[in-house]
């Protein structure tokens, strides 16, 4: 167990008997009271986001979780397998497990899977990837200190607004926490 105020974004804890994944948090001392805690939790089983507060000086139960490296293979239905690097074991996850890594996922990236008593319950995305741009609109030569943008479709259909000298066919480097343009990536 932990006091409240180490909670941490990501971090796994049991609340109400669930796994919950902490979204974001909060440390808030109004005035003459005793400091809070306030989160947003993402309940781990249904996806749902609920608000909660705690005190300081409540404990948490931080979830025991197991990390394995896993490469994504293939996509059949709402199933996505992933194959662990260390062993070969393949594993499927749903939909709604890997949700927010769909628009960075292309076969053969890698990605840490979280298990928790052997059941795979939340993913660990890194910060950043390498998406080629499938569509967008002819590049402008020698605008490059420009602060110009437009939209650009990547090769897992994200969508983000690029420089307008990115053309198709150019690789760049993605944000994976805000979905954001960073750079453009030599080949």
């Amino acid at each position: 167990m932990i006091p409240a105020t180490q909670i941490k974004k990501g971090m796994v804890i049991i609340h109400n008997g669930e796994l919950h994944q902490v979204v974001s948090f909060h440390h808030v001392t109004p005035g003459n009271w005793r400091g809070m805690v306030q989160t947003k939790l993402r309940n781990l089983k249904t996806g749902a986001i609920i608000d909660n507060r705690f005190r300081s000086e409540d404990r948490i139960d931080r979830a025991v979780l197991e990390q394995h490296e896993m490469e994504y293979l293939y996509q059949d239905g709402d199933q996505f397998c992933f194959m662990n690097t260390e062993n070969y074991e393949q594993v499927y996850l749903g939909r709604d497990v890997i949700e927010e890594a769909l628009p960075f996922l292309k076969p053969n990236s890698r990605i840490t899977i979280d298990f928790h008593e052997g059941k795979p319950v939340s993913i660990e995305l890194p910060m950043t990837v390498d998406l080629e741009v499938m569509e967008t609109e002819p590049g402008i030569k020698g605008a490059t200190a420009t602060r110009t943008t437009k939209p650009a479709t990547l090769e897992t259909g994200l969508v983000v607004q690029v420089p307008v000298f990115i053309e198709r066919g150019d690789v760049i480097r993605v944000d994976t926490s805000d979905k954001k343009y960073i750079e453009r990536v030599s080949k």
